[in-house]
């Protein structure tokens, strides 16, 4: 569910963007910070070598790790910081994941149980109950909510709770949301996760990924892990994702309400079976009978991209289930959207259109 700015201290989700993660306000120092490319410092002080710190990465790091109310750690890409999570698990203990969420994820644990590194424990998240069953004796409980691409909430303060009292760490994965609709670590959460390839950088041109903790141990050891393995941002693809965040609060604004309002059109036409929204976001799914007329949904626009990822400004959309790993309780004709920030009767006429080529 979205969070409530006013409950929290400080500024807005909307001012907090615009506002931080830039230089002092001295005569003549630029509004923007620069891109610093750079990969050796003058010994001494706290940077020494391109592979520990960068300033533009810090800039980045200062939004959102105000945006999230933690501290903030950008990676290389959205898997980088998803493996430097999972690394962080012991030889041979659980994680207890949902069974719909972000294919990437998992593939990675797929991966690290076959090589017997972990054992993986995939969940109904809308089921608390089970969660925190399924979580006695886990060293990890990974969460997502709204789930990619089934559009599941769980409910976090809950499992957060019920995870704790079994001695795990409660990760989520807020991708979909945003800081701007919900913060997880005032939920309960231990660490959050972010593909800021997606809504924070938001204009398709970036890969890269973040981590965002309270816990100063946790924070150590996650930036250890980032030096040693060397899943570093690039300073240009950081300074992106920086210029991206600045308008992050309006861009989530104008696509929910698009998206609120094509879920209201969707549900009333016949060539849909199904609709999936989560009543929050930008990120919703229609099931349509089969494989066949997903696909043919996604080549019979002009407007709408079909596309893997999300988050842009743009609307795309893609049938799950072409992705040979996504699991078999995902429906053949499900098709998910990212609704993007055009004029919503632009969007909607081309998707009404395609839509009625199907009948």
């Amino acid at each position: 569910m979205a969070s409530d700015d006013s409950a929290t201290s400080g500024p807005s989700a909307a001012t907090t963007v615009v506002r931080f993660g830039r230089p002092d306000h001295t005569t003549d120092n630029p509004l923007n910070p620069p891109v610093v490319l750079a990969s050796t410092y003058v010994a001494g002080g706290e940077r020494e070598y391109g592979r520990y710190a960068n300033p533009t990465w810090q800039a980045f790091e200062d939004v959102l790790g105000r945006l999230e109310s933690g501290r903030a750690l950008a990676f290389a890409s959205g898997m980088a910081a998803v493996h430097t999570v999972l690394d962080l698990v012991g030889h041979g203990e659980i994680v207890v994941a949902p069974r719909h969420c972000y294919l990437g994820t998992l593939a990675q644990l797929a991966d690290l149980e076959q090589r017997g590194r972990v054992r993986a424990r995939l969940v109904d998240v809308t089921d608390t109950n089970a969660v925190v069953k399924a979580c006695e004796d886990a060293a990890l409980l990974w969460l997502e909510s709204p789930t990619n691409p089934a559009m599941e909430v769980a409910d976090l303060p809950a499992l957060a709770e019920g995870g704790h009292a079994a001695g795990a760490t409660v990760v989520v994965d807020n991708t979909f949301a945003t800081p701007v609709l919900q913060r997880p670590l005032d939920m309960g959460a231990d660490l959050v996760v972010h593909s800021v390839s997606k809504y924070l950088a938001g204009h398709s041109d970036v890969v890269l990924g973040a981590l965002v903790t309270r816990d100063d141990s946790t924070y150590d050891a996650l930036d250890t892990r980032r030096r040693t393995f060397g899943a570093i941002p690039g300073p240009f693809e950081t300074w992106l994702a920086l210029r991206g965040i600045r308008t992050l609060a309006l861009r989530v604004e104008r696509a929910q309400a698009n998206a609120t309002e094509l879920v209201r059109r969707l549900e009333k036409h016949p060539s849909i079976e199904e609709v999936r929204y989560p009543g929050f976001g930008a990120m919703a799914a229609i099931v349509l009978r089969g494989a066949d007329q997903a696909e043919a949904l996604t080549h019979a626009t002009s407007m709408w991209v079909n596309a893997t990822s999300l988050g842009g400004v743009e609307s795309t959309f893609e049938r799950r289930r072409r992705w040979a790993g996504e699991p078999d309780s995902i429906p053949e004709g499900l098709v998910r959207l990212s609704v993007g920030i055009e004029d919503v009767e632009d969007i909607w006429r081309d998707l009404e259109s395609a839509l009625d080529s199907l009948s």
